[in-house]
């Protein structure tokens, strides 16, 4: 059975959530029902302590003493999510990327790339909101523009693009 919380960051509500082998399936500002649909209809029970590493880490993160994650994803369903995450992975701590450079490396259209984007279930950890447009606006973010300005202000991202 999976199990979540939803705890207060410096940008509002949080919430977490991790499979019975402890990997985290959901991490993204909300509340349960509101990331609901990133997990599926199983049935999910309130326990901070299966979720306390997950918590810890993303307290780090707002705290400004963690860049990278260290914790169990759970596996993402296709080989492109997989290359798609591995991709977002490799996106260093304050540095942003374009959704066409990201498309190259995916070998994919910049489409496939914001949407593998904009359904990304693990927000912060995978890094999706370090992906901005080619002209350096920040374009859409699932928890709105305002949140991934502030993550990236948080990052001292420069918002320049990435050299790979």
């Amino acid at each position: 059975m999976n199990a979540y919380e939803t705890f207060e960051t410096r940008l509002g509500r949080f919430t977490v959530v991790v499979n019975g082998s402890g990997a985290v399936e959901a991490a993204a500002f909300g509340e349960l029902d509101d990331i609901r649909h990133l997990v599926g209809i199983g049935e999910i029970s309130a326990d901070d302590s299966r979720t306390a590493e997950a918590r810890r880490q993303v307290e780090d993160y707002f705290a400004g003493i963690r860049r990278d994650f260290d914790l169990p994803l759970a596996e993402p369903a296709t080989e492109f999510q997989r290359r798609y995450r591995a991709e977002m992975a490799s996106l260093r701590y304050g540095v942003t990327t374009t959704y066409g450079d990201l498309a190259r490396r995916l070998g994919s259209s910049a489409r496939a790339a914001g949407r593998a984007n904009a359904t990304n279930p693990l927000c912060i950890i995978v890094p999706c909101h370090r992906v901005i447009g080619a002209d350096g606006s920040l374009t859409g973010y699932a928890y709105g523009v305002d949140i991934k300005r502030r993550l990236l202000e948080h990052e001292g991202a420069m918002m320049a693009t990435a050299v790979k």
